[in-house]
């Protein structure tokens, strides 16, 4: 119930070990739990050793840069969406960018990876969540999460989430699916309800974000309320939103992010 590890909980602990696989897009919320409890341990003196993982979608950085004052449990760092960092690195820049509160440096310790590089395809053996049940959803995960903050469902309530997206307002032709409970949806979105798009497993390996389904679900989307407050804290910027909802195309959408992205790779 607590994001935060809290001072009786690590009552007694010598060190705490963080070993969680996590896939390098910053509204995956392993990465504020490694902020939490290195803040947490930081201020109870306790060293903290991450076990480094390959990140699956290591090979590159995209997105927009999350703006301090859209910070959530979904974003809490000055980060692109995809920032092309190990689990390990990532916890060095936290310390090393100042991330935690009060300015605390946590007393931490990275077991490295060898032989590992950024562009290093790596397979996961182990589903990280009951939501990312393979490589392809992994690698479609940025571009489709997203929808997560719309009212098109990313295939949660499926066998094929992130995979396929699709909601009861958008074009009734071709692909469609029926969301039910399943373990990793208690309540999916559109629940017992024919969703309409796109089946996505067929698609070449992404290597940035693709903001084509994205601009295409909105352009065709029939309900009044395309957009929900929680796209926002997912794109980590209110400029996302108002730049599709203008008709800005992908290509320029793009170029908005250059700067603060060229920025994020001097860090």
């Amino acid at each position: 119930k607590n994001k935060k590890p809290s001072e009786e909980q690590l009552e007694g602990i010598d060190v705490v070990v963080f070993d969680i696989q996590d896939v390098g897009v910053r509204f995956y919320t392993y990465i504020s739990s490694l902020h939490y409890v290195m803040e947490a341990c930081a201020e109870a003196g306790i060293q903290v050793i991450v076990l480094d993982r390959p990140n699956p979608n290591g090979h590159y950085m995209d997105g927009p840069v999350l703006e301090p004052a859209h910070k959530s449990f979904v974003g809490m760092h000055k980060v692109p969406v995809v920032y092309g960092m190990t689990i390990g690195e990532y916890g060095k820049m936290i310390n090393g960018e100042q991330w935690l509160q009060k300015g605390l440096t946590c007393n931490l310790k990275v077991i490295p990876l060898k032989n590992y590089t950024h562009q290093y395809a790596y397979s996961l053996p182990i589903k990280p969540s009951p939501n990312l049940p393979n490589d392809k959803s992994i690698n479609l995960y940025p571009s489709l999460c997203f929808f997560e903050g719309t009212n098109v469902s990313a295939g949660r309530g499926t066998e094929m989430q992130f995979q396929i997206y699709g909601s009861p307002f958008l074009a009734k032709d071709g692909f469609s699916f029926t969301p039910q409970p399943n373990e990793g949806a208690t309540y999916p979105k559109h629940q017992n309800v024919r969703c309409f798009g796109e089946n996505l497993i067929e698609t070449d390996p992404l290597n940035q974000l693709d903001l084509s389904y994205l601009i295409k679900a909105y352009q065709q989307n029939t309900s009044e309320k395309f957009f929900v407050p929680f796209f926002t804290k997912l794109a980590g910027t209110k400029k996302l939103q108002e730049q599709i909802e203008k008709g800005v195309s992908e290509q320029a959408i793009r170029k908005t992010w250059k700067k603060d992205l060229k920025d994020f790779q001097k860090i």
